[in-house]
């Protein structure tokens, strides 16, 4: 008998069961049968699933006669289902990787519970990714498993049959089925979850929700929507019977009347000349299943107004209300806006003709979205070496608690940002200032860059369309016109900088200042920040941050990340780090598996690390520094260069090891490549050759040569061969073996266990 019996039905799919069906095939947990129900489909899904079944003897092929509908044609999947758990996935949605051997952890680890719910994310036909918004009520955090009554926040999450897995012995004993018509899944999952004796959640998206352009059977124009109200006379049956559940109601009648006017309220559901029909239909159903001194919350009042009353006059009178409403705040705002920009330019054309303040510096960088990188290391320099300078950093709002409490914060676009723009003799940034900036006399402008360039840059795009999206180039060049002095940590920077941005500024070769604290830090600053990050003790930390894709709308992850965790073993841990540009985490965070992608610092994760694991990214000029292993993953080498363009073939010249694949990489870790003295050979050779001025006092030399006007006497630079930057934690332990890593030179075949 199979651990799930995973049910498909089919109608009208044709262009998405193939890739359904495969997603669950495809599954690294392989104790299931897929039972295919086609519907009598008119279109290719039954031959689609005839292929299936022939090539796969998991697949039963299941044909109806009839079209009953969806939840008849699960019904019948369910009579030929033996496994042990019953899952659902509609015939154009898939399951995501691993997700099966996921959910069969977690039942088995909460003891078999009667359901599972766990999480899913909507998939957009533009490409992007959207997790359910009511992730937190699926938190695996507490006693588990529970009852609805322990957790009633459940009944929030789409009330959906395949975000569960149920147990068919449970499902058999209480006798479920879906009934006919639309939205059938509503009097299956209230009662289902009421009855169950035991639920548990599972905190990972295991399925992906396709939002269909055309074509979703609830996005069409149908009088079946009038179905809705039969499926809540089915749920209200339900508590009629079971008179235990009465307390449920007041929560119920609340969804109903949220769930009918959200119908009624979508415009294309209900057929031209019916909408009055359904109003006075939700009307009765409001009066029959009403419960009184019901707290409704202020942000449904007007839905359930508009259920209570049931007429369609007033329904429209209410909207034209509503719609002039919004349109007269349209224009209010527009004009505030308005009004509001122009004080704002008559604000910053007065500061201008104000004297400019000569111990005061302005700091931005990673394009509103915190404090770090270069800017952040030279601003804490300005205060060092500067005494009396007075520093101030621009970010968004959500993001000033990254600023340090001596450091005053700007919004940009307020009457203080204008102020500090204009009168601020230092401003100092790691891009572009704003393009309304009028750069005065007495002004120093200082251009940090984010780094060594590997990928082309500046006007280097300008052949390059994908990667330049739009950039306007006489902007870039009006930008570099303003710089007084551009930092670089290498020649070849220098060159790239000069060509790619062609003006009259000043060039210091003085090294990343963002690397400096690689060379400050401590072993006891490190033991914190890995303590901070929930980095067990004794374990190997490996930071994973790939870069941008320009030839990609969506983010791309080129691991199976948690296939990798497996095959590495359990003293190994992941910290996952998203390009900031993609503003989503890189992995659903647990466990071995740390999502950092919201850390502030990556300088901080660097630190905490043990290796270093990229592709094209900047960062791995910034690591050599550190002197620790870095392995580079290129699997898309020939289209990341067609699409953007690098400054030299990284696999020639590489910090150490290369792999082109995931097994590669795999491989890499497990015979020991990626800390051997082949490795450190090359990353020696990168680090002389693109790290010569990284020794910890690159922030100081250019404060001493922008601020205190020194040109001579500045701090000499430190040899690659005589820094000692902090080792990190596995260096520290290199006397306790890594049990699950093999020795180095002996060979590990690289095969998925089931």
């Amino acid at each position: 008998m199979p651990r799930f019996s995973v049910i498909v039905p089919a109608y009208q799919v044709q262009a998405y069961l193939h890739e359904c069906m495969a997603s669950v095939l495809e599954q690294s947990f392989t104790d299931f049968e897929l039972i295919a129900v086609d519907d009598c489909s008119p279109d290719a899904c039954g031959a689609i699933i005839d292929e299936f079944a022939a090539r796969d003897t998991r697949v039963r092929a299941v044909h109806l006669k009839e079209n009953v509908g969806l939840g008849r044609a699960r019904n019948a999947g369910m009579r030929c289902a033996t496994g042990d758990y019953l899952v659902f996935l509609d015939g154009d949605d898939t399951l995501t990787e691993h997700a099966l051997r996921e959910i069969a952890d977690r039942i088995k680890e909460t003891g078999d519970p009667d359901v599972l719910v766990y999480d899913y994310a909507r998939t957009f036909w533009t490409g992007e990714t959207v997790r359910n918004v009511q992730a937190g009520q699926l938190d695996e955090g507490g006693p588990a498993p529970f009852r609805l009554d322990d957790r009633p926040g459940l009944l929030n999450v789409l009330m959906v049959v395949w975000n569960k897995a149920y147990r068919r012995e449970f499902v058999e004993r209480e006798e479920f089925a879906f009934p006919p018509g639309y939205y059938e899944d509503t009097p299956w999952t209230y009662p289902v979850l009421m009855a169950a004796g035991t639920i548990a959640t599972l905190d990972r998206v295991c399925v992906h929700y396709r939002q269909r352009r055309r074509g979703n059977i609830l996005g069409t124009t149908s009088s079946r929507h009038f179905d809705i109200f039969d499926q809540y006379d089915r749920v209200f049956a339900h508590l009629d019977a079971h008179p235990e559940l009465a307390r449920w109601r007041p929560v119920l009648f609340q969804r109903m009347v949220d769930h009918v006017s959200a119908v009624f309220l979508r415009r294309d559901r209900l057929p031209r000349g019916s909408r009055a029909a359904f109003l006075r239909k939700a009307r009765a159903h409001y009066v029959r299943y009403r419960v009184r001194d019901t707290d409704v919350p202020p942000r449904n009042r007007l839905r359930h107004a508009l259920v209570r009353l049931g007429s369609h006059r007033a329904y429209r009178g209410v909207w034209a209300a509503t719609r002039l409403k919004r349109r007269l705040g349209r224009l209010a705002g527009a004009l505030a806006r308005g009004v509001r920009a122009a004080a704002l330019r008559l604000h910053y054309g007065v500061q201008r003709r104000l004297p400019v303040r000569a111990g005061h510096a302005v700091f931005g960088g990673h394009g509103g979205r915190g404090y770090g990188g270069n800017p952040g290391a030279l601003e804490a320099a300005f205060r060092t070496h500067a005494p009396g300078m007075r520093t101030a950093w621009i970010a968004d709002p959500e993001f000033h608690h990254t600023v340090p409490t001596g450091t005053r914060t700007l919004t940009p676009g307020t009457a203080a940002y204008w102020t500090a723009l204009a009168r601020s003799r230092y401003l100092v940034g790691d891009a572009g200032f704003d393009p309304r900036l009028v750069k005065r006399r007495g002004q120093v402008v200082v251009q940090t860059q984010h780094g060594t360039p590997l990928k082309h840059m500046g006007l280097d795009l300008q052949e390059r369309p994908a990667a330049a999206r739009g950039t306007d180039f006489a902007e870039l060049l009006r930008d570099a016109d303003r710089w007084d002095y551009c930092l670089s940590g290498n020649r070849h920077s220098t060159l790239v900088w000069e060509r790619v941005f062609p003006a009259g500024y000043t060039m210091l070769e003085y090294g990343q200042p963002r690397t400096d604290v690689f060379q400050q830090a401590t072993a006891a600053d490190v033991a914190r920040l890995r303590e901070t990050l929930g980095i067990p003790e004794g374990a190997v930390a490996v930071l994973y941050a790939p870069t941008h894709r320009d030839y990609r709308r969506a983010q791309r992850t080129a691991l199976d990340l948690e296939r990798v965790l497996r095959r590495l073993g359990p003293r190994f841990v992941l910290l996952t780090r998203a390009h900031p540009a993609y503003r989503a985490p890189l992995a659903c965070g647990g466990g071995r598996l740390i999502d950092v992608s919201d850390h502030p610092s990556v300088e901080s994760l660097c630190l905490a690390s043990d290796a270093l694991v990229t592709d094209y990214s900047s960062l791995m000029f910034d690591y050599a520094g550190l002197d620790r292993p870095i392995v580079l993953l290129t699997d898309d080498r020939e289209a990341y260069e067609a699409a953007r363009g690098t400054y030299f073939d990284v696999r020639a010249f590489p910090p150490g090891a290369v792999a082109r694949t995931e097994d590669e990489l795999i491989d890499i870790f497990a015979t020991g490549h990626w800390r051997g003295s082949r490795s450190a050979q090359l990353r020696a050779a990168f680090r002389e050759r693109f790290c010569p001025y990284d020794d910890g006092r690159a922030a100081e030399r250019v404060v001493r040569r922008v601020v205190l006007g020194e040109t001579a006497g500045l701090p000499a630079v430190v040899p690659p061969e005589e820094r000692r930057p902090v080792p990190s934690a596995a260096d520290r332990n290199v006397s306790s073996p890594l049990a699950t890593v093999p020795t180095p030179g002996v060979s590990v075949p690289v095969v998925d266990r089931p």
